[in-house]
């Protein structure tokens, strides 16, 4: 009987914006012990796909190693894979930024290594159909999705150990299905477990199994740097694969030599889909947990079961729909990477475009994601490092468009100096409002707002979840592990700059820190009428209010310089003796705040509690300021000066 092919993939990545102890750390306890321990043991060739952030770290920091990977992969020890270089979810992108994306991959592989590449890890295997005409547009030959995606469509689990075939716009790509089952056993369970599997594999006929997991399980997730290295599990699995090499039963394998001797499994046209875990994760709270709990009615062993398969949650892009600060984030993106492409695609421009596209502060599951404001901040400072040189020169401008696509109107106004986006939808709430010298976006902060494994904590108070005897813990190890006592305090509304209510005279500051309040009149989520005015050299964009209940006109001044300027008139008679007009900032840094007339100051710090690999974290995600006024004064004014010292 013939070998079974094995290829032992590892995907080594971390986030444009992290922090440069995190890549160092990994470095020390993944990357380099397990490339190390590979190629001590021979136990190679490997398939190996590095991230454009870690690879320009890597080359400023640590040249040494990206030398050996390159000696491995001029002797076709490693097989390296392509990627959009700044790990992108393609799926998200415009069509030409995917192909660019891989082209900046391609070249600094050929570059640094001096070998060609052909096959493409799909970033977090988000899939639709139409991305095959652009893969193949960009040189791709084959790419890496999960198995999952294959079994949604009906196949059946045997079928899948083979390359399959599919198209767009007659425009072919192959298709590696990568295993689950290893996905799950390597490294968490004990060696003997895949050998096993790999054996039922080769007596079942088949010729190749695929794994393609993140490098940062043999030892960046809690728990598996002890489990795989001190506890010796990366020795005993190549020792145990190792005997089957020797004895003819495995090889391992690079894809591309798979490719072309094993027979292709034959065509396949998949759905949108991603791994299970991702698709659970873009759900919104409630469907979420029914989703949760139908998967515990129908019981582990049938969900695991062909059946399971069908039982699907939403897709990647609806991250863009739960999360609107990632929404934003993403249609800015969109809108100065069209913005490149009517200027002649100037070099610079487009990097910091392409930086601002990578993947991690855009959705959030098990791994934190949006909720680190430091990944956020990132995107942030590249986008506006790319409207800055976008914008070189020019003068204070307005646009009047559906920014974030949700069918409302937005107000973008922007000089040489800033970009800011008012939402008259929102009440005139500021959304956006970046200050390029400093490449700071005052309103990305985040809303405190409830998510499933709230709900799920909450329950499973009492409840410990550890990890078995001989085993390291896993995502669902992790996840159910999760415990809360308390619910974290949510907000009634999305937070941005100028979100204006009149408050009961009887509210707190705690109670409204608690979030444990209601409002006699809220404008976070009332439509204003607006119009814009050029005035005295700055723009004036004038929200209004007449529906004979809480009758509001809001003026938001902005100059060149990037100066901000709000005056509000409203009738005294909504409200009653010791009532208060506020209005609440939720700042992501420190800006001069000047007030006429005086006005009272609530503070405290948004923070938010959300799930990690270390359970649940809370993050710091900036400041609410809060300025109140007498309710029967019917005018305040309010004035912004970012980069003076507060």
């Amino acid at each position: 009987m013939a070998p079974i092919r094995f290829a032992f993939g590892l995907h080594l990545h971390q986030p444009v914006g992290n922090f440069d102890h995190v890549f160092a750390q990994h470095v020390d306890d993944v990357y380099r012990p397990l490339i190390d321990a590979l190629a001590g043991s021979g136990f190679l060739p490997i398939v190996l796909h590095l991230s454009g952030p870690l690879f320009e770290w890597l080359e400023a920091h640590e040249p040494a190693y990206l030398d050996r990977l390159g000696r491995l992969a001029a002797d076709g020890q490693v097989e390296l894979l392509l990627a959009g270089f700044y790990e992108p979810v393609l799926a998200s992108l415009p069509r030409g930024d995917r192909v660019e994306q891989i082209g900046w991959m391609r070249d600094a592989v050929r570059r640094r290594f001096g070998v060609e590449a052909s096959g493409l890890w799909l970033t977090e295997r988000v899939w639709e159909p139409e991305l095959a005409a652009d893969l193949a547009d960009a040189g791709v030959r084959y790419a890496l999705v999960d198995d999952r995606h294959f079994l949604v469509t009906g196949f059946a689990a045997e079928q899948l150990h083979a390359p399959f075939w599919t198209e767009s716009d007659g425009k072919r790509v192959a298709l590696f299905p990568i295993d689950e089952r290893l996905r799950y056993l390597i490294p968490f369970r004990p060696p003997e477990e895949t050998a096993e599997y790999l054996r039922e594999l080769r007596g079942a006929g088949h010729q190749l199994a695929v794994l393609a997991d993140d490098a940062e399980k043999f030892g960046g997730w809690p728990g598996t740097k002890e489990w795989v290295y001190g506890e010796r599990w990366l020795e005993r699995f190549m020792g145990v694969i190792g005997g089957q090499i020797d004895r003819g039963e495995v090889v391992l394998s690079r894809l591309d030599e798979a490719l072309d001797v094993v027979p292709s499994g034959g065509l396949a046209y998949l759905p949108t889909a991603s791994y299970r875990e991702m698709e659970s994760w873009s759900l919104p709270p409630d469907a979420a947990l029914r989703l949760h709990r139908l998967e515990r009615d129908l019981g582990e062993a049938r969900v695991a079961g062909p059946d399971g398969a069908l039982i699907r949650g939403a897709h990647w892009r609806n991250f863009l729909v739960k999360y609107p600060e990632s929404n934003r984030m993403h249609k800015k993106m969109m809108a100065l990477s069209a913005l490149a492409r009517a200027r002649g695609d100037p070099a610079e421009p487009r990097r910091a475009i392409g930086r601002a596209q990578c993947n991690d502060a855009y959705w959030h599951g098990v791994f934190g994601g949006l909720y680190l404001p430091h990944l956020r901040d990132a995107v942030w400072r590249n986008l506006a490092e790319a409207e800055a040189a976008l914008r070189r020169g020019e003068q204070l401008a307005w646009e009047v468009v559906d920014f974030d696509g949700d069918g409302h109107e937005e107000v973008w106004v922007h000089s040489a100096a800033f970009s800011a986006v008012i939402s008259p939808a929102r009440g005139g709430a500021v959304e956006e409002y970046t200050i390029f010298a400093g490449g700071i976006n005052y309103a990305n902060t985040l809303t405190r707002r409830r998510e499933a494994y709230h709900d799920l904590a909450l329950e499973r108070a009492a409840e410990e979840a550890t990890a078995a005897e001989g085993e390291a813990a896993s995502i669902h190890a992790i996840e159910e592990g999760l415990r809360l006592d308390v619910r974290p305090p949510l907000d009634h509304d999305d937070r941005a700059l100028f979100v204006d209510r009149i408050l009961p005279g009887g509210v707190t500051l705690d109670d409204y820190e608690r979030g444990d309040y209601w409002a006699i009149v809220s404008w976070a989520r009332r439509p204003l009428t607006h119009a814009v005015e050029r005035r005295n050299g700055g723009i004036e964009v004038v929200c209004a209010e007449a529906d004979g209940r809480s009758r509001l006109e809001k003026r938001i001044r902005l100059e060149s310089d990037g100066r901000l300027m709000v005056r509000w008139t409203w009738d005294p008679a909504v409200a009653q003796a010791g009532d208060r007009f506020a209005t609440e900032l939720s700042l992501a840094a420190p800006v001069r705040i000047r007030c006429g007339p005086a006005a009272e100051e609530w503070r405290f710090p948004i923070e938010t509690v959300a799930k990690s690999e270390r359970g649940l974290d809370r993050t710091r995600q900036g400041e609410s300021v809060t300025l109140l006024w007498p309710a029967e004064l019917g005018t305040a004014q309010v004035e912004l000066e970012p980069g003076t010292p507060v």
